[in-house]
């Protein structure tokens, strides 16, 4: 099956790219790939300065006068036909050290603005807000983003993947947001070391969004169709400096910290344990897109703490890298594979050991290869050996915005001379992008490399998927052998054959009904024989109204064969046996309503089959905020688990209140209060964090867990964390 699909696929490919003209020679293709883009006529010519710029949202010195404006946004939300009801205007201007710009957003409609807070990377749907898309390397698939919210809130982020961005990444500039009754306007200041680009050249891409929600409108400077995000950089404009620009300095900066701790497990009936240490991370830019990151005896507890959800699942849950060490370039390591069976994933490293030290060099190698190394080493102890993490991973560009990738990771236990313990994986990686963004895809094959499981220790897959302003049609496949083995990845399961179709098709009548249509998804799963394992597909009718609120409802059916004895709840002792068969299905309504509201909620309910008997679910979300603040979020879920004798009837509430409290753009505190009845659990998170300086903190985090039937304390833990940024 899966060798039909790669003929497909490659087939699909060709007739792709035949757009591009694939045939003449590659030379030719990779001289479009810088010539022949969307929006190419879109230019912003920007002047060198001639005088000092002062960041202090006045737009008020002789060069901003005299520079190119950025006008004539175009809307891409609710419907991408037209202009913005309300106009803005962008001017840039650089010297030697760093580049500018001003930002004016004229309102045209009375009211106050939505601006959820102060906080950085602030939530992109709850605020008015301008966002700014550098493609510094014209390659329309790694970039830059910076924003500011109305209330001067910063965002950065790098991107990657033609435009998803990861805000966990931070670095140094300067901004200062001025309201005004018919405006408001954002001066920014970048400096150019704090971004990678190629030195010398006299050209980027670029992109400015604006998001009005007074309006409801989201637009851009450079056309982008509805369906993709205004981040998507295959729709940028042209960015034409007047100069070519300054060849940049040996970049060096050090972010020295020292931390200390206290901490009591009451479980164990241990007394009070107090840690103080030190570390460091330092930064050297090798060259203007090339840097050499070090870290020392990291210490991550400044890091948000995970949102628990409710375990209903056979397999093991997901969540996502928050640490700052591993997130710049981070998808030269974590983009290999599928989701849900992926060669390296960063957060295997340190959460059962301590780091002692780690080294990162990752980069652009001239116009059409990246390079990544990673290797990091864990300490020994009382129940985990020294280890050693080791990531290699390739990266060729391939027509205008495709790349083909070659990943090989190690972890190798260091502790048992002469033992061959360690975990291998080899893999290749073809990534699909066609220049309109229509089409994508990937193709893959991973093997691993483990002395105790021989044979069958493959994991391969491919994807393609086409996506237009009504229509978005996608197939994919995977295949991953029983002894596949990633224990430095993620992978969910294995021994499997996946079909993954889905299709949606909208209507966009611009009325109160923005948008509606179908979605159809499905994931069947087949043993090696091609036996049918599991699936489970999704029906549903999508509405999308002119106010911003969202409804859904649908209907999943599933089939489940067990490969295990499994218990549902997690809890019982009591299991479903192996090799037994269940098919069920759901009825789902969802509702989101109007985040530009003060007090907004979503939830979703659910009634169904679960194997031999029934489930009802609800969860959602509440959310009051006194702008721009003070922001209270309510986060619920409620499961009813009835499965016949002898397993007890299982009801788990799973509640998350969150307050966040941003008294400036520089001091934050907030507290996170999770009581999860599955596990028996109470959490309470606190952290106070105050920057005073760019990039420079001090952190406060405490931390308690409680049983919560007799509410008698498990553990608690106090951390102070003092950092600044040496540049």
């Amino acid at each position: 099956m899966r060798f039909i699909f790669l003929f497909l696929f490659l087939l699909l490919n060709i007739v792709t790219f035949s757009s591009d003209k694939l045939f003449p020679s590659i030379k030719k293709l990779q001289q479009d790939s810088v010539v022949r883009k969307n929006n190419e006529n879109v230019i912003l010519n920007v002047k060198k300065s001639t005088g000092p710029i002062k960041i202090d949202g006045l737009i008020s010195e002789p060069d901003w006068e005299k520079a190119e404006k950025a006008t004539n946004f175009r809307l891409v939300l609710p419907v991408d036909s037209g202009y913005a009801k309300s106009p803005s205007e962008v001017v840039m201007t650089y010297d030697e050290k760093a580049f500018y710009l001003g930002i004016t957003f004229f309102d045209t409609v009375p009211g106050k603005r939505v601006m959820e807070s102060f906080r950085r990377d602030f939530n992109f749907g709850n605020n008015d807000n301008v966002l700014v898309f550098f493609d510094t390397f014209l390659d329309q698939t790694n970039g830059f983003s910076f924003g500011a919210s109305a209330s001067g809130a910063k965002w950065d982020g790098t991107q990657s993947n033609g435009g998803a961005v990861n805000l966990n990444w931070d670095c140094k500039w300067d901004s200062k947001t001025m309201q005004y009754p018919d405006r408001w306007v954002t001066e920014m200041r970048i400096p150019f070391r704090s971004v990678r680009f190629k030195s010398g050249t006299d050209k980027w891409y670029v992109n400015f969004s604006r998001l009005d929600l007074k309006t409801n409108e989201k637009s851009a400077w450079a056309p982008v169709p509805r369906q993709f995000a205004t981040a998507s950089l295959a729709y940028t404009g042209v960015l034409q400096w007047e100069e070519p620009l300054p060849k940049s300095k040996m970049m060096f900066s050090v972010i020295p910290y020292i931390f200390g701790s206290a901490a009591r497990n009451f479980e164990a009936g241990t007394a009070t344990t107090y840690r103080k240490d030190f570390g460091f991370d330092a930064k050297l830019g090798i060259t203007t897109s090339m840097n050499l990151d070090l870290t020392y005896n990291p210490d991550f507890s400044q890091a948000e703490v995970d949102q628990q959800v409710t375990n209903l699942d056979r397999f093991e849950l997901f969540f996502p890298e928050k640490r700052q060490f591993f997130l710049e370039n981070s998808d030269l390591f974590s983009n290999y594979g599928f989701g849900s069976v992926t060669p390296f994933f960063s957060r295997r490293i340190g959460l059962d050991a301590p780091v002692l030290a780690g080294t990162r060099l990752s980069g652009k190698i001239g116009n059409d290869w990246r390079l990544g190394l990673l290797n990091m080493q864990t300490e020994k102890t009382t129940d985990q050996l020294s280890r050693n993490f080791m990531v290699v991973s390739l990266q060729r560009k391939l027509f205008s915005r495709s790349n083909i990738g070659m990943i090989l990771v190690n972890k190798e236990y260091m502790d048992e001379p002469g033992a061959q313990n360690f975990n291998r994986i080899a893999g290749l990686d073809y990534n699909l992008a066609s220049r309109d963004n229509a089409w994508s895809g990937k193709l893959f094959y991973h093997r691993s490399f483990s002395p105790e499981n021989p044979g069958k220790q493959y994991a391969q897959g491919s994807s393609l998927t086409y996506n237009t302003r009504r229509i978005h049609a996608g197939m994919a496949q995977a295949s991953v052998g029983e002894n596949y083995s990633a224990e430095s990845g993620y992978v969910r399961r294995t021994g499997y054959n996946l079909l993954n179709p889905e299709f949606s098709f909208l209507w966009v009548p611009n009325k109160k009904v923005v948008s509606h249509g179908f979605v159809a998804e499905a994931d069947y799963f087949f043993d090696s024989g091609y036996n049918q394992i599991d699936h489970e597909f999704t029906l549903m009718y999508k509405f999308e109204f002119s106010n911003r609120s969202i409804l859904d409802a649908g209907i999943m059916d599933f089939y489940t064969r067990l490969d295990k004895d499994f218990d549902p709840t997690h809890i019982s002792q009591t299991v479903l046996k192996k090799g037994t068969e269940y098919s069920t299905n759901a009825l789902f309504l969802e509702y989101f309503s109007d985040t530009r509201s003060i007090l907004n909620y979503s939830a979703t309910v659910a009634k169904g089959g679960f194997y031999s008997g029934k489930i009802s679910i609800l969860e959602g979300k509440v959310t009051y905020r006194y702008q721009p603040y003070l922001n209270m979020t309510v986060n619920f879920s409620y499961n009813d688990i009835n499965l016949p004798a002898p397993f007890e009837r299982a009801k788990f509430w799973l509640i998350g209140p969150k307050l966040d409290l941003t008294l400036s753009d520089k001091v934050f505190f907030s507290t996170f209060v999770q009581y999860n009845e599955q596990i028996d659990n109470m959490n309470i998170n606190m952290r106070f964090q105050w920057r005073y300086q760019p990039v420079s903190d001090l952190f406060i985090v405490y931390t308690d867990n409680y049983y919560t039937g007799d509410w008698n304390s498990r553990n608690r833990a106090l951390v102070l964390k003092l950092s600044y940024w040496f540049n």
